[in-house]
């Protein structure tokens, strides 16, 4: 019965959309109304609950996060439903002195120290009217046409400080506190994303989440290429993206993207099977279920039969 709703479904939205189309053409909203469709089906899985299934999975484990660039606490933007939370242990990273001091009356771990590829000491621009755009890489107004950004917005851009920090490497950043594995990673840090992640030593996380500057407003950021390039050679692939804010070109200014190991050579194979709950766990946090299925099969997971029986909302 569903299979027959479903092709009826398929065949009435051949007929129905570009009517639509046209509809939406005429009234010049059919870009809004891709992405407000785009939206909803990035998020589709995030109104199902698979706490039930990741608490048997992890048992009293946690999953060992480390978040770059944590104005606000981990998770702030919501990225992840907020319901999964307390599954991660999360490490949080905050350079700005003031808004660390605030993340550790609620946080066991706290580095207040930068993040780059090498101990050293670097200059943060700080954007007062609009602290989460910090950066260590000076804003420049002459990119900001990318960004569709309006003249009266760019003094949320000004440098109003900029402040001398310490910093040091992600791998010894970890060690310091005796973490000596990484499951989840996110780094979010406004144009340092591949100096940062340069400085990964031996920790490979099981999933990444990773900001890239296609169009930077920020000078002298390294072209995302790099950034892509790093993520390739570390043995990572990416299984799904999610543009950032307006963007005066076809392609967005920025974007989230977000990377498992390749699970198609021996290398990722291993890293995924050695660590099956946590990444089974991550992926249905991340609503990634029909990869996930593909993946449980293909490395024969022990619940993949469980896995099977998942439905995913996601759609094309």
């Amino acid at each position: 019965m569903n299979k027959i709703v479903e092709r009826l479904g398929k065949s009435f939205s051949k007929f129905l959309f570009p009517i639509l189309y046209k509809i939406f053409f005429f009234f010049k909203i059919n870009k809004r109304a891709a992405n407000y469709f785009n939206e909803k089906s990035f998020f589709s899985n995030n109104k199902q609950n698979f706490k039930d299934v990741i608490k048997s999975l992890l048992e009293k484990n946690k999953i060992i996060a480390l978040d770059v660039g944590a104005q606000g606490g981990f998770n702030s933007d919501e990225f992840i439903p907020s319901k999964y939370n307390d599954f991660f242990e999360a490490v949080l990273v905050e350079p700005i002195r003031e808004e660390s001091e605030k993340l550790k009356k609620k946080n066991k771990f706290v580095i207040n120290n930068g993040m780059w590829s090498a101990k050293i000491k670097k200059k943060i621009y700080i954007l007062g009217n609009r602290l989460g755009s910090s950066s260590m890489y000076e804003p420049d107004s002459n990119l900001f046409q990318f960004h569709k950004i309006k003249n009266e917005n760019y003094k949320n851009y000004d440098i109003t400080n900029t402040v001398e920090i310490e910093c040091d490497t992600l791998s010894q950043s970890l060690n310091d506190l005796n973490i000596n594995k990484l499951d989840y990673l996110k780094i979010d840090t406004q144009g340092a994303e591949l100096e940062i992640l340069n400085g990964i030593g031996k920790y490979r996380p099981l999933l990444m989440k990773l900001e890239f500057h296609i169009h930077s407003m920020y000078k002298n950021v390294p072209g995302w290429n790099k950034l892509l390039d790093c993520v390739y050679k570390l043995n990572y692939l990416l299984i799904d993206w999610k543009e950032i804010g307006s963007h005066a070109t076809r392609v967005p200014a920025e974007m989230d993207m977000i990377f498992i190991p390749n699970f198609n050579n021996d290398e990722g194979k291993k890293l995924i099977a050695a660590n099956e709950n946590i990444f089974t766990s991550l992926m249905l946090i991340f609503g990634q279920i029909d990869l996930l299925k593909v993946i449980s099969n293909k490395l024969n997971f022990v619940s993949k039969n469980k896995i099977n029986n998942l439905k995913d909302f996601y759609f094309h």
